[in-house]
């Protein structure tokens, strides 16, 4: 396998075989159509497949949701992008109380195979309202399936299982992983949902890397491996589906374990799956759980401050450090 393409093109790939494959999918969302999206990500849809199945809609966030929601209640297989994740808050009756509940108030006798691509992390001085990562507030809602891939092999494979699925997955894309290279085969393929992979086996310590913060921790393990500390790092992939199985597999070896991800702090996804670990693999741990992620503050326009609030190679080394050297 020696293609490489971009993230985002491996997203453009996977969105434009998948249309070839059924006439029922479509793309929605906000500048998606002539301008090719606002980052770049549907380049050539639109020529290749015209205004009615690259649609460009108003800026409301509500409007791409709903009518995203009843084409896929209708046998469509629609992908609806929001460009920026922090203006999912302005769908979410939608997302919560419509596309999450469908299935299951139908008694199963609706589907809903609706992709949100949702844009999120900080891409440098976006400010408050444009550099959130809010997929933990969904962890929280019983009916959707929730994406972070990390890789561009994982955004095209993850990408196609949700489009060919029956149930509505929100399929977050961090901004600053866009750019990155990366292996992705020319063949059809897919990823399963609730299956992590483990980056890097090691036997000191466990980091699970959620998402964009995974070329970071990759660094970080060249720094510790020179410290001496053999990190093992696990890409969890989803976040509902949740593999906790290889999760607790790693810690029974490794007995430490840090989480990383770019969400706030407070209530992120690394708090529940810290929960998990409390209840079901605690007998394993000889050291706290510990938690890197951004400071629970908005995020501020300033860089310097921006790179202060957010979780660095630094931070995450530090922590890996204090919880290697942590003895009971």
């Amino acid at each position: 396998m020696d293609r490489k393409i971009t993230f985002s093109e491996a997203i453009n790939e996977a969105m434009a075989e998948e249309m070839r494959r059924d006439e029922a999918v479509f793309l929605i969302g906000e500048d998606v159509g002539v301008f090719g999206g606002v980052f770049g990500v549907s380049t050539g849809l639109f020529d290749e497949f015209g205004e009615t199945r690259v649609r460009d809609t108003p800026i409301s966030e509500i409007a791409i949701v709903g009518g995203g929601l009843g084409a896929a209640l209708m046998g469509m297989r629609p992908i609806a992008e929001i460009m920026f994740a922090d203006f999912v808050a302005c769908a979410m009756d939608q997302v919560v109380n419509q596309v999450a509940k469908a299935r299951y108030m139908s008694g199963g006798k609706a589907s809903v195979p609706l992709t949100l691509r949702i844009v999120n992390g900080a891409p440098g001085s976006a400010a408050a309202q444009h550099s959130q990562s809010p997929e933990a507030w969904f962890m929280n809602v019983p009916g959707l399936k929730i994406a972070i891939p990390a890789t561009p092999y994982d955004a095209k494979g993850l990408l196609k299982s949700a489009v060919r699925g029956e149930d509505p997955v929100l399929f977050f894309e961090h901004k600053m992983l866009y750019a990155e290279p990366g292996e992705v085969p020319e063949d059809d393929y897919t990823v399963p949902f609730g299956e992590a992979v483990v980056r890097r086996a090691g036997k000191d310590i466990t980091i699970l890397a959620i998402g964009g913060v995974l070329p970071r921790v990759m660094a970080a393990t060249e720094q510790l491996a020179a410290a001496g500390i053999d990190a093992e790092v696990i890409d969890p992939r989803t976040l509902v589906p949740f593999d906790k199985e290889t999760v607790i597999k790693s810690v029974q070896k490794t007995n430490r374990v840090v989480i990383v991800h770019e969400a706030h702090k407070r209530a992120g996804p690394g708090a529940e799956i810290a929960a998990m670990l409390a209840e079901e693999a605690i007998g394993y741990l000889d050291a706290p759980i510990v938690r890197v992620a951004t400071k629970n503050v908005p995020f501020p326009y300033a860089p310097d401050l921006e790179q202060y609030i957010l979780p660095t190679v630094e931070d995450i080394t530090e922590a890996v450090s204090a919880v290697v050297a942590y003895r009971l």
